[in-house]
C-alpha cells in the first residue's frame, strides 16, 4: 500500500498528482490518496514567502523535465476536499510522522514529491512490484538532475555566486563540496554568506520536522558518496564559536577548507564542537592555528555580519538554507537545486563571451 497525500494549493502536489496513473501503471500497487490542509506554521514559518519560492520553484522543476505546471486545483485521483475529508487526512499523516503536503509514504518512509520518486521506485522495484515492459525494467521517472560539468571558454568576468550556509544544517553539508566545485569549474566568485540556524533566528523547527530532514540527508549523503550520521548537535554556542571561526577563516582564505570541516565534524564524525579540544581540531585541519581561533573568540562583528546575510536572504524571498544566488538571477534553494546553480552559471558565462553588436 502507497499512501498519497495532496494539498490542493501546494504546486509540488499538483505535479505530483499528474504522476499518480504512471506509478500504478508501472507497480503493482494500491495507491490511496489522501487530500490535506497546508502544514501548520510551526512546521512551515514564512507561509507567503514558501507559497511564492514554491510556484516559482515548481515551474522552473516542471520546465526543466518538460512537465506543464498544473493550475487546477482538483485532480481526478482526488475528488474528496471537504473538511471532514482534509481532519482524515491530517490525522493520518501526523500518525504516519509528516506535516507536509505532496508526501508520498511507503512501509515506513516518506518521499517528498516528485524530487525523491525515485527513492520510492527503487524500494517497489527492490520489494519485486515492478511491472517490466519488454521484460527489462523501467528506468525512474524522475532521476536526480545530474551536474553538467560543461567544458566552457574563457570568460571576461567572474560571476558571483552566493552560498546562504549554515552550520547546523545537514543539508548545507551536503551541498558544500559540489557548490565548491561549481564555483571553481565555472569560474566563479564565491561567497559564503553564513546565517545562524532557524532555530537561533526564531523560526521554530518542530522534532516532526527535524526527523524527516535527518532521514532524507541521510539516504541523500549514500547516494553522494557522503558520511553521515554520527552527530553531535551544534545548537547554541557551537554555532555561535564556529561563526566566530568560520568569519577570520574567510579573512586568511580558508573558509571553504574549515566550513567542510566543521559541517563534516558534526555531521559525521561525532566532532563535538562545543569544546576546546573539539574546535581546536576542526580548526587545525582547515589550517588555521590557535593564534586564529583566539584572535576569531575574542570578536563579534560576525554577528552583524551574519545579520546582514540573512536580510540579504530574505530580500530575495528565502530564509532556510543551503540556498544560492548568482548575481543578476533569482535565488534557489535547497542542495538538490544545485542544477539550477549551474545553469545560471552557464548562462552568466555565456552572457560575458557573447560577441558585442558590431564588433
Amino acid at each position: 500500500m502507497v499512501h498519497y497525500f495532496h494539498q490542493f494549493d501546494d504546486p509540488y502536489s499538483q505535479l505530483a498528482a499528474t504522476q499518480l496513473e504512471a506509478l500504478q501503471q508501472r507497480y503493482r500497487i494500491a495507491l490511496r490518496c489522501h487530500p490535506v490542509p497546508p502544514p501548520d506554521a510551526r512546521a512551515a514559518p514564512q507561509a507567503a514567502a514558501l507559497a511564492a519560492w514554491s510556484r516559482r520553484d515548481a515551474t522552473r522543476w516542471a520546465t526543466h523535465f518538460g512537465l506543464s505546471v498544473p493550475t487546477i486545483r482538483e485532480s481526478p485521483p482526488i475528488a474528496a476536499n471537504s473538511p471532514a475529508d482534509l481532519e482524515r487526512g491530517q490525522r493520518l499523516r501526523t500518525r504516519l510522522g509528516h506535516y507536509l503536503g505532496g508526501m508520498f509514504y511507503f512501509e515506513g518512509e516518506w518521499y517528498w514529491g516528485l524530487d525523491r520518486l525515485h527513492y520510492l521506485e527503487a524500494r517497489l522495484c527492490a520489494a519485486g512490484l515492478a511491472r517490466r515492459a519488454m521484460g527489462v525494467a523501467m528506468p525512474p521517472l524522475f532521476p536526480p538532475p545530474a551536474l553538467q560539468w560543461r567544458a566552457l571558454s574563457p570568460a571576461t568576468a567572474r560571476p558571483v555566486l552566493h552560498f546562504f550556509c549554515s552550520l547546523r544544517s545537514p543539508y548545507t553539508w551536503l551541498a558544500v563540496e559540489r557548490v565548491c566545485r561549481l564555483a571553481k569549474h565555472y569560474g566563479a566568485e564565491l561567497r559564503f554568506d553564513y546565517l545562524l540556524p532557524m532555530v537561533m533566528r526564531g523560526l521554530p523547527v518542530p522534532w516532526i520536522k527535524r526527523r524527516y530532514i535527518l532521514l532524507d540527508t541521510k539516504r541523500e549523503a549514500t547516494r553522494l558518496g557522503l558520511p553521515f550520521g554520527d552527530i553531535v548537535d551544534p545548537v547554541g554556542l557551537p554555532t555561535e564559536r564556529g561563526l566566530a571561526v568560520l568569519q577570520r577563516a574567510i579573512e586568511l582564505g580558508c573558509g571553504e577548507a574549515f566550513l567542510r570541516s566543521f559541517l563534516c565534524g558534526v555531521f559525521a564524525e561525532g566532532i563535538d564542537a562545543g569544546s576546546a579540544a573539539g574546535l581546536a581540531l576542526l580548526a587545525e585541519r582547515a589550517g588555521l592555528a590557535d593564534v586564529d581561533v583566539e584572535h576569531a573568540l575574542a570578536g563579534t562583528h560576525w554577528r552583524a555580519i551574519a545579520e546582514g546575510h540573512r536580510s540579504d536572504l530574505a530580500g530575495h524571498g528565502l530564509w532556510g538554507v543551503p540556498s544560492f544566488q548568482v548575481e543578476g538571477f533569482p535565488a534557489v534553494w535547497g542542495q538538490d537545486r544545485l542544477w539550477m546553480v549551474e545553469e545560471d552559471l552557464i548562462t552568466a558565462h555565456q552572457r560575458t563571451t557573447q560577441p558585442t553588436r558590431g564588433a
